[in-house]
């Protein structure tokens, strides 16, 4: 059997493994160590699992994730995250359409904490749709601002997805963090703009709010200091080049424990945290251990050439080869979990994207995005279906409808990121010599 067969194999025994429901890091584990066994033998397979096991665990740059993971756990569980909101809400909340766009602004805020794109649905979902529903807001704009202002989480640094990405191509992980600046402004911009549109087309989905004085509003403001500070010690350290992204991560949670000591001393409160920062790092690990068999396993098999070659044959030129490779990501982000995408195809896409000359960091942010973009896509958009559980008085019809507009959004930043790459570079271009 020739490689390109077993490669293809391969890809067929790890789809096969998920829809049997196994995880996505076990079953790239078990189709790379089989598939390398196939090509290479069993000696290299073992050595394979047993040295990229142990380059995984002790790899250094890899401690930011358990890192930033615990500051956004701690972030969430001393209430930083509601205190942005309220901040927010009482700057905005009497526009029209303004307490939508203070859930997408505490979106915005709190992924600069957690670097989930989950964990900002259901952190702030909690937080702000019981209020929006309070005020007469329509279930279609209450829940789809919420989810799709959850996808900001993996684009707004720390990111976890920008880390896996980082790792499996070994790029910058501040450069990449740097690069997603501008580009989740940009992001969250649009969605309050798109916010504006859909309550002027349809006032009744988002009335007015109360109105605050000036004394609460900078009350509430005060309040959210904690949240700001963390933010501008992690964010403006690395931008600063005073912290690397590792110290960064470091003193943001060590932050955040101070900021969850001064509001909530529970000993059951910060277990939860430990554990769900456990149980997470832990899942990541796997992930990466399993790509980290996987591909090489799919590098032996010849199938990047051969793909390389398919797009260069067929005469699409660079950008024709791009927006094919980014529509599938689309379709296939509709059916396959944005980060488990990520790790399964980047062995194949990433020498294709380099072999057209396109920057790896740049093409980072737009796959970002657009992995960002499945999370709320119909059938499987894992933010639509989280939030379908915080709201439960709202059909699961009504939260994909509501997120549409902002899917169009999306598809928007990313094209104006394929238009002007700079977008994306200008920061990390201004502060790292290439």
């Amino acid at each position: 059997m020739s490689a390109t067969a077993i490669g293809l194999l391969g890809f067929l025994g790890l789809f096969g493994l998920m829809g049997l429901g196994v995880p996505v890091g076990m079953a790239m584990l078990i189709a790379g160590l089989l598939g390398t066994a196939g090509l290479a033998g069993w000696t290299t397979a073992a050595y394979t699992l047993s040295g990229q096991t142990f380059a995984t665990a002790s790899y250094y740059e890899l401690s930011v994730l358990p890192l930033f993971i615990l500051m956004g756990n701690l972030a969430a569980a001393s209430g930083l995250s509601r205190d942005l909101y309220e901040a927010a809400w009482r700057w905005i909340g009497h526009v029209r359409g303004g307490l939508a766009s203070a859930s997408v602004l505490g979106c915005a805020g709190f992924s600069a904490l957690s670097g989930s794109s989950i964990a900002s649905a259901v952190t702030m979902g909690k937080v702000a749709y019981p209020n929006m529903r309070r005020y007469g807001y329509g279930g279609r704009l209450a829940t789809g601002t919420i989810a799709a202002g959850g996808t900001l989480g993996i684009l707004i640094p720390p990111s976890t997805g920008f880390v896996l990405y980082a790792i499996l191509t070994e790029q910058s992980i501040g450069r990449l963090f740097m690069a997603g600046v501008l580009p989740g402004l940009m992001l969250t911009g649009l969605f309050l703009l798109t916010i504006a549109v859909f309550v002027r087309l349809r006032p009744e989905e988002g009335p007015p709010g109360p109105s605050f004085t000036w004394r609460e509003r900078i009350t509430a403001t005060g309040r959210a200091t904690g949240i700001f500070v963390i933010i501008g010690l992690t964010i403006g350290g690395i931008y600063s080049g005073f912290f690397t992204p590792v110290e960064a991560a470091g003193v943001g949670a060590a932050f955040a424990f101070v900021a969850f000591l001064l509001r909530s001393r529970s000993l059951t409160l910060l277990l939860d945290v430990v554990r769900d920062t456990l149980r997470t790092t832990g899942m990541t690990f796997l992930i990466l251990i399993g790509a980290g068999i996987f591909s090489p396993f799919v590098a032996l098999s010849g199938l990047p050439g051969l793909v390389a070659g398919t797009f260069t044959g067929a005469g699409l030129g660079p950008h024709g080869t791009l927006f094919i490779i980014l529509a599938l990501y689309v379709v296939l982000g509709m059916v396959i979990e944005g980060l488990s995408l990520m790790v399964i195809t980047l062995p194949i896409v990433f020498p294709v994207v380099v072999a057209l000359g396109f920057d790896p960091i740049w093409f980072g942010v737009i796959m970002v995005i657009v992995l960002e973009m499945g999370l709320i896509s119909p059938p499987v958009g894992v933010n639509c279906f989280v939030v379908s559980t915080i709201a439960r008085d709202v059909k699961l019809q009504t939260v994909f409808a509501g997120v549409l507009p902002f899917w169009g959004a999306m598809l928007i930043a990313t094209l104006l990121l394929v238009a002007f790459p700079q977008i994306a570079l200008l920061i990390p271009d201004s502060m790292f010599a290439r």
